[in-house]
């Protein structure tokens, strides 16, 4: 089984270096990096990346981070490891698990843990049932793990309302709101959620898989992983929220009239009483944006976070901040209920 580093007494100052790699170099990865470079345990090793205007660049050059020396980019996980094999990855390159097993397999299989921001690896049990068993084997396989994680899903949808129910007798209900400002999010992001498309298009495309914020229905089965409910149904629908005037970004333009944003919502019933509500509303312009959740039980309980999680950079530090936990812990395919609780390292 290959070493992995720990961390001794959960002290943040009592770590064995940890030696990361990044696997994708968009706007996130960038960023996990930056932030990364600024954590004493960690010694970063290199990126992946297939952008032929990234690969043989150095890391400072790319993310703009001096400190961030003697470490490339790599055209593949090979190239990575024969220069130096780091003991994390950070993946974040794809939403769908389909996409990111092929990439995180062979990671995995080489003993590499990895912490990705994937949507559908939050809960990959739900989508890909086989995928998810076939991952795990490989983790344990080569002694090490794999992680989903990030801020929705994994953390204020799913895993925050979790861990409030830690205080309940006994739980009905639990329906949790998100409102989110987008045009303070990056630009893929802002594209996702449809901007500049006529309403219809939109939906179409949300049919078909290919637009929309993915995740929430994995959030919505994670939580009901964590309470022992067996939902006999999950259902999901997503309508555009029509801009009201014209609106400019640093990466999109969308007349009035045209798709602003979304609001997702999933319903998850157990023997056919509805149990979850999961309510996103993520658009252009959006005033008051929070986070909120409503516990029905004993006690009931009702979060309201004003200003709601701040999305892209929340993201970053969830993944960092999940490393040293996911090296803890048994090799295979981990949940975020499996590994201990987040918090800032």
């Amino acid at each position: 089984m290959t070493h992995q580093p720990v961390v001794r007494n959960n002290q943040r100052n009592d770590m064995t270096k940890i030696k990361v790699a990044q696997f994708g170099l968009g706007p996130i990865g960038i960023e996990t990096l930056k932030l990364a470079a600024t954590k004493p345990w960690v010694e970063i090793v290199g990126g992946i990346d297939i952008d032929p205007a990234k690969v043989g660049k150095m890391l400072s050059e790319i993310t703009g981070d001096n400190s961030i020396r003697n470490a490339h980019v790599h055209r593949s996980l090979e190239e990575l490891i024969a220069r130096a094999k780091p003991d994390l990855v950070f993946h974040t390159s794809v939403s769908r698990l389909k996409e990111a097993y092929v990439q995180i397999e062979p990671i995995v299989r080489a003993g590499i843990s990895v912490v990705s921001s994937c949507e559908e690896l939050l809960f990959p049990q739900l989508r890909e049932p086989e995928l998810a068993v076939k991952l795990d084997k490989a983790c344990k396989d080569g002694g090490a793990r794999a992680l989903g994680t990030g801020v929705n899903p994994g953390f204020v949808m799913d895993v925050l309302p979790v861990c409030l129910t830690g205080v309940c007798r006994n739980v009905k209900a639990i329906h949790i709101q998100r409102v989110v400002n987008a045009s303070t999010r990056r630009g893929p992001l802002q594209k996702k959620i449809g901007s500049g498309l006529p309403p219809a298009e939109f939906e179409r495309l949300f049919a078909e898989g290919k637009a929309g914020h993915a995740g929430l229905k994995d959030s919505a089965a994670l939580i009901a992983h964590s309470l022992s409910w067996k939902l006999n149904e999950l259902h999901e629908t997503c309508k555009a929220v029509v801009a009201s005037h014209d609106i400019r970004t640093r990466h999109v333009e969308v007349k009035r009239g045209q798709t602003c944003g979304l609001h997702q919502v999933v319903v998850g019933k157990v023997n056919d009483e509805v149990r979850l509500t999961l309510d996103l509303k993520m658009y252009l312009d959006a005033q008051n944006p929070y986070d909120a959740c409503q516990i029905d039980g004993e006690p009931s309980l009702n979060m309201m976070l004003n200003g709601g999680v701040a999305g892209d950079a929340a993201t970053v530090a969830a993944l960092v901040n999940a490393a040293p936990r996911v090296l803890k812990a048994q090799p295979g395919l981990l949940l975020m209920t499996d590994i201990a609780v987040p918090s800032y390292m």
